[in-house]
């Protein structure tokens, strides 16, 4: 009843109860194995999700655009070129009127003197993978993507190739709450593996096939965003896929969905029922594959590899396909058990995973992350493997399922996920499964990192736009690193235990729904009940540093101490405060900011009196005398970034 849903009944039920959006792709299914007309199909298909997305309506500008994509191609191994033919039904949800569209047309930055090219030959500290290597491409090597045809709605419409964006001007505007349907013809080239997607990359699979077709570009609250591909972050349309690759029998493919005919191909699926003969030399297959409530499509293919298939309690399918080496041999099918005992760990932390299956492919250029699947280079140590494939799943959290703008918002992609894959291989690490030391903070060294940047003078705001970084390691920075930073030093200023359900709260109200960042904070205001947007704005929009020190230590010579703190560096905290005592014994205080309007959970902490960000010195007084004191520390557990911890203690005489 459920089409791709298994029928194991508790895992399709909680994954239902996920997302009401799922609601219209279940009908979907049912429908179309009914065989129902298309056009019935298709206005039921809306009618349902502007239904199961009405919840949405209290928020005027926050509406979802849908996408419905079918796609055949036919593949030449031989030329690394193939043709394709896409119907794309487009649900315009937005209070506007669109006059144009955009298409990514990303193979075609692999072209000398695309926008790519220049940007990787000027840029100050070029990514090693592209440096020059497109400006040397042959005619034979470059990607493309040629457009033969473009209907909408029946009839023909103009468009024009600008780089990497196909804009086409529409003969009519799609009106608020209509859909078009759009029907393309295109040629296209697999380059040679470059940045992500491409045929041949250095470990020696054939085909990487990521952002390899024409996508709508997405529209939202802010209007189109149709940005030239230079190699950064992506964007996309929530959307339905229905796929068929026709192919070489003899390649194997994974990816993004779930495979439809998967007794008829065989290639390790469904071997107990494999009814297909052995390939003979220039047979083709049709792989057909349908995706549901996903924002892009991935697939990678070889005729050389392995298939390991794990399933897991609840009933999801972990998917590993790699090409065996000596070293890849003993480590890969080591991975299944891992990554099943790292989901346990990330669902009960960060939410439920609401697909059926999720696929790891040896393929691409380093690890890339794609709705259900990743592509990873293999040859790796096994906790190289481990490590590469937690990050990858990781952004399944924190991209797939979120739908970030990761253009505008790189950080609340990679350094959420950063933040999350350091906890999950720490506690993989914890229970064994992993070599190496569990530690109580696995974010130190991280903060260290962060540290020494901004004393460099190199970093740049996170708010800047992911293509506009003056140099790819201020990008990296302000991405992986600070983005990471911010979740970690968030507990520092609403405590740790906030910010895990917070967590989970964030996934279980924005999943599927494009937040940005102010939505992140106002979930954790929420739930920590203190204000927090003076921590976003200097977090976001600032590269003030962190710096704190003990000015002074004063007796007053009745019994009593005063302790004197700077604030030396412009960014304001709320600070731990630990006072050690000669016997041995000490005691921590807790000093909020008075703009937080509160405090965090204090614990076995002392409240003193808030410091109002404005004023320089801070002064409390102990009711102990100074020749019990042995020192005064800041932020012994190293729960922010400040830039000099040497003033951070004051050793008593």
């Amino acid at each position: 009843m459920f089409g791709p849903y298994r029928p194991n009944i508790l895992a399709p039920l909680r994954k239902f109860i996920l997302c009401t959006s799922h609601l219209n792709n279940l009908l979907q299914d049912f429908v179309t194995i009914n065989q129902i007309d298309q056009m019935i199909r298709v206005s039921l298909f809306l009618a349902l999700f502007l239904i199961s997305t009405a919840q949405l309506s209290a928020q005027a500008d926050r509406w979802q655009q849908r996408a419905y994509y079918e796609m055949d191609i036919d593949f030449d191994v031989n030329t690394h070129r193939f043709t394709g033919h896409q119907k794309l039904i487009y649900f315009n949800n937005s209070p506007d009127q669109l006059d144009k569209v955009f298409y990514h047309l990303y193979f075609n930055a692999f072209q000398p003197g695309s926008m790519m090219d220049v940007r990787s030959r000027t840029i100050a500290d070029p990514d090693g993978r592209v440096a020059d290597r497109i400006h040397k491409l042959s005619e034979d090597e470059i990607g493309y993507h040629k457009i033969t045809s473009l209907k909408c709605n029946g009839e023909d419409v103009k468009y024009e190739v600008v780089g990497t964006v196909l804009e086409v001007m529409l003969n009519e505007p799609i009106m608020p709450g209509e859909s078009a349907e759009f029907e393309m013809n295109f040629n296209s080239q697999v380059p040679v593996q470059i940045r992500r997607s491409g045929r041949n990359n250095r470990e020696g699979i054939d085909y990487s096939m990521a952002q390899w077709y024409p996508k709508m570009a997405e529209y939202d609250y802010q209007g189109w965003h149709a940005n030239p591909y230079i190699g950064r972050e992506f964007y996309g349309v929530w959307g339905d896929f229905d796929v068929k690759i026709t192919i070489n029998s003899d390649w194997t493919i994974g990816g993004t969905g779930y495979l439809q005919n998967k007794a008829e191909i065989g290639h390790g699926y469904a071997q107990a029922n494999m009814k297909k003969l052995p390939p003979k030399n220039g047979q083709k297959h049709t792989w057909h594959f349908k995706a549901f409530n996903v924002h892009d499509f991935m697939w990678a293919a070889d005729p050389e590899y392995k298939h390991i298939e794990k399933e897991r309690a609840d009933g999801t399918i972990l998917h590993f396909f790699y090409k065996e080496t000596e070293r890849t041999k003993e480590t890969w099918p080591q991975l299944p058990d891992i990554m099943d005992k790292a989901f346990d760990f990330i669902e009960e932390h960060y939410g439920d995973y609401p697909y059926d299956q999720y696929t790891f492919i040896q393929g691409g250029d380093g690890g890339m992350e794609y709705p259900m699947g990743t592509l990873i280079t293999g040859e790796r140590s096994l906790g190289s493997l481990v490590g590469v494939s937690v990050h990858e799943l990781m952004h399944t959290w924190y991209q797939m399922l979120m739908g970030t703008n990761e253009s505008l918002y790189p950080w609340m992609d990679e350094g959420f996920t950063s933040y999350a894959s350091s906890e999950t291989m720490n506690w993989l690490r914890k229970e064994g499964l992993l070599n190496g030391n569990y530690r109580e903070n696995p974010h130190e060294g991280t903060f260290r990192g962060f540290a020494r940047y901004q004393l460099s003078g190199r970093e740049e705001p996170i708010s800047t736009h992911s293509d506009h970084y003056t140099t790819n390691s201020a990008y990296g920075v302000a991405a992986y690193t600070k983005g990471s930073v911010f979740l970690q030093q968030l507990k520092h200023v609403i405590g740790k235990e906030n910010v895990d359900e917070g967590l989970l709260k964030y996934y279980n109200t924005w999943r599927f729904k494009h937040p940005n960042a102010n939505d992140f904070v106002r979930i954790m205001e929420k739930q920590s009940g203190l204000e927090l947007d003076w921590y976003k704005e200097y977090m976001v929009n600032t590269t003030h540093m962190i710096d704190y020190a003990v000015k002074s230590v004063d007796g007053s010579g009745s019994g009593k101490t005063t302790v004197t703190m700077q604030k030396v560096g412009v960014f304001p905290m709320p600070l731990d405060v630990q006072v050690n005592m000669k016997d041995g014994s000490s005691k921590m205080f807790n000093i909020p900011l008075r703009i937080m309007r509160g405090h965090k959970p204090l614990g076995d902490m002392t409240l003193l009196e808030d410091w109002p960000w404005t004023n320089p010195e801070y002064s409390f007084e102990l009711d102990v005398d100074v020749s019990q004191i042995q020192s005064v520390v800041i932020d012994p557990n190293i729960g922010m970034v400040d830039v000099d911890r040497e003033n951070n203690t004051f050793e008593v005489e």
